[in-house]
């Protein structure tokens, strides 16, 4: 591990990689899931069907979650997954700026790890957050950019 990092989910402060199937853009989650703690915010990016939702579900089990029905939350816009560290996974993608900061997802980071896909829609997301960027690469592979911005 190189120097330089601080924070507590313990990322370096850039990381890309291309995984090449959904199991592996799911591990990627689960390893950066298992470094993080209660108030720690995941921003995730990426078109539709870029693999945010893998991602997601690779969070939650690397927190300890139970995952048997993570999903994109598209159509309930939040849903929470119960574990040692709760996780709140936020898909904004219907909502516009104004709509999302009625949601108070300020509130969804105490004690617990807060994932939002489509960060754009959330104009006062904090600026210590975890970006993962995900972009297709052709067929099965995707890359994948973690900016480890925490500095708690």
């Amino acid at each position: 591990e190189s120097g330089g990092h601080c924070g507590r989910a313990g990322a370096a402060p850039v990381t890309e990689t291309t995984t090449h199937s959904e199991a592996e853009t799911i591990a990627l989650g689960r390893d950066l899931g298992r470094r993080l703690a209660a108030g720690d915010v995941v921003l995730v990016e990426g078109p539709v069907g870029a693999g945010k939702a893998a991602f997601a579900r690779g969070l939650a089990e690397g927190l300890g979650c139970d995952t048997d029905a993570v999903a994109s939350p598209r159509f309930t816009i939040v849903h929470e997954y119960p574990g040692p560290v709760p996780l709140q996974h936020a898909d904004l993608y219907r909502l516009t700026a104004e709509e999302t900061n009625d949601l108070g997802l300020e509130d969804l980071m105490e004690g617990q790890v807060l994932a939002v896909e489509w960060p754009d829609r959330w104009p006062h997301a904090p600026s210590d957050a975890i970006l993962v960027s995900i972009e297709p690469a052709g067929g099965d592979r995707r890359h994948v950019r973690i900016s480890g911005h925490s500095t708690r």
